[in-house]
């Protein structure tokens, strides 16, 4: 390569990406000025404390839903911002920062970056939040969202440097105000040192993840670059760590005493003595997120030794055909019998998952319970597999009820190309067809706000991510990938390139009577008119 300075530049440009991608899709929208952020300025400013909100609930490990993001947004428009808006335009913008500027309305994301080493462009895949269902009360399902890598690399690249130094410098500027007694900045510094260990460990697990599902797919440098920086975190953190807590207990006992002997602090005594107490809480917890770590790195080497052996083992199987490898031969000379256990043996050379204790076998049993009350007491017999497997039973027959009802939608459409609700709902001729567009109220109505959000759904872009990245099954219902099974088991429909769902301004309300809802009630139901069209692509003659 002539300029070695061009190495790894992809790398460097997914980093341009994060930020050029995230200004693509904020700029020029009429709904800032809707709201009155007229300023370039002002619309970042309200996307990154956003994006800070929701790290700050991804590390609390709290959920994170469009009603929590709304109240926030609302807090600070209240305290900083001054806008003119209600409780319902902040519900709004959190709505359309979420799932337009950082979701990009649930279409995948990409970046080029010039490969100058393979003399190629480089798709780079971008993706600032991820969510998932969470459910409150037991029933209550809501979609939460949390930061993915690129998120963090995002917010992380606004504020301190690289990776392998960012908790040394944060520790050393902790040490540093926590010298000058500076508690207020310190007790920022080593929350800062906690969210850094906290992602070092989230990174960890993630990796882990991703090994389960397949070792082949995690590249070996990355598994390097991993342990470097969770040695470099265990060997900066714990002895420090323990120092400094030691040295903030000593401080607060001696504001304490002088608290006893004076009756009373000064207020600035007391807001020092408040931080100190913070920042000891914090070093205790980033004491314990330091072991944490450390369980999960030998956790790490082992699951990672453990899935290549696994592999490498495959490569030296080798298969028999019983019929003919060892019963026919066995036919033709029966002497070989005697050596039976040479073509045996290799089935128990592991060792056995667990040993018998003799001792365990000779010691008296001692009953679980007092045998008092045998005539009242009564024997539950609870089948765990049994349970499991009802629970997922009754989870595929809700699936089935959702893609039955996208079914009962897109048939149509894709007959005609173009249909309105109202079409569709005055197309049905009995019960059975009503029951499979609408099996349930909540499900009719969780398809449709899906449709409605999404408005364009690009197939080949869907199919494009499902081929370049690995997701995990769900249970749950998730709009792209039941579409997706749809089109792919109808083999007529595969040739369509988009689906729209858009409503029509000014139509009448379309009813539903007589529709069951989850309790089995009679409602009537009433929703507004929408278009839905599909695009193909043009077939072309050979």
């Amino acid at each position: 390569m002539q300029y070695e300075f061009l190495k790894a530049f992809p790398k460097r440009m997914k980093n341009v990406g994060l930020y050029a991608l995230l200004f693509l899709n904020s700029s020029q929208k009429a709904i800032w000025k809707q709201y009155g952020f007229d300023e370039l300025a002002n619309q970042l400013n309200m996307i990154f404390a956003v994006l800070l909100y929701v790290m700050e609930q991804s590390l609390k490990e709290e959920p994170c839903t469009i009603d929590d993001i709304s109240a926030f947004i609302d807090s600070i428009n209240s305290h900083y911002f001054h806008k003119s808006m209600t409780y319902e335009d902040c519900h709004e913008l959190g709505d359309y920062i979420i799932n337009n500027i950082l979701s990009n309305e649930g279409k995948p994301m990409f970046f080029r970056g010039y490969d100058f080493e393979n003399i190629s462009w480089q798709p780079l895949h971008i993706s600032y939040v991820a969510n998932r269902i969470v459910y409150f009360d037991q029933d209550v399902r809501r979609t939460s969202y949390y930061l993915t890598d690129d998120g963090y690399s995002l917010l992380l690249g606004t504020l301190e440097v690289e990776s392998n130094m960012k908790l040394t410098i944060q520790e050393m500027i902790f040490k540093m105000h926590l010298e000058r007694q500076s508690y207020d900045k310190a007790l920022d510094d080593i929350k800062n040192v906690f969210n850094l260990m906290r992602i070092q460990l989230q990174k960890i697990q993630e990796a882990m993840s991703r090994i389960r599902r397949n070792v082949l797919d995690y590249n070996v440098a990355d598994y390097e670059k991993l342990l470097h920086e969770d040695l470099d975190t265990i060997t900066q953190t714990r002895d420090k760590f323990k120092g400094y807590r030691e040295n903030v207990q000593a401080r607060v006992r001696e504001l304490e005493t002088a608290q006893i002997d004076a009756r009373t602090l000064a207020s600035d005594e007391e807001e020092k003595l408040k931080n100190l107490r913070e920042i000891e809480i914090y070093l205790g917890r980033a004491i314990d997120e330091h072991q944490k770590i450390l369980n999960r790195h030998f956790d790490l080497k082992s699951l990672y030794t453990d899935e290549l052996e696994k592999i490498s083992e495959m490569s030296l199987v080798r298969r028999f055909n019983l019929r003919t490898d060892l019963f026919d031969k066995i036919l033709e000379n029966p002497d070989s019998l005697y050596h039976i256990d040479a073509f045996l043996h290799p089935l128990f050379n592991r060792d056995i998952d667990r040993i018998l204790n003799l001792n365990k076998v000779f010691e008296v049993q001692k009953a679980a319970a007092a045998d008092e009350d045998e005539d009242s007491t009564e024997e539950v017999d609870f089948d765990e597999e049994a349970w499991k497997e009802e629970q997922d039973r009754l989870k595929k027959a809700k699936l089935r009820k959702y893609e039955n009802s996208m079914k009962a939608l897109l048939r149509p459409a894709m007959r005609n190309n173009k249909v309105r609700l109202s079409a569709i709902g005055a197309g049905l001729s009995d019960e059975g067809e009503r029951a499979q567009l609408i099996p349930e109220i909540n499900i009719f109505k969780e398809i449709m706000v899906e449709l409605l959000r999404a408005r364009e759904i690009d197939i080949g872009a869907l199919r494009k991510e499902r081929a370049d990245f690995i997701q995990e099954e769900s249970d749950d219902f998730r709009l792209n990938d039941m579409l997706l099974k749809i089109l792919d088991e109808n083999p007529e429909w595969k040739n369509v390139s988009k689906l729209t769902v858009k409503k029509i301004p000014g139509a009448e309300p379309v009813m539903f009577e007589k529709v069951r809802d989850e309790a089995g009630n009679m409602r009537t139901i009433r929703c507004s008119d929408v278009m839905i069209t599909t695009v193909r692509y043009e077939m072309r003659g050979e």
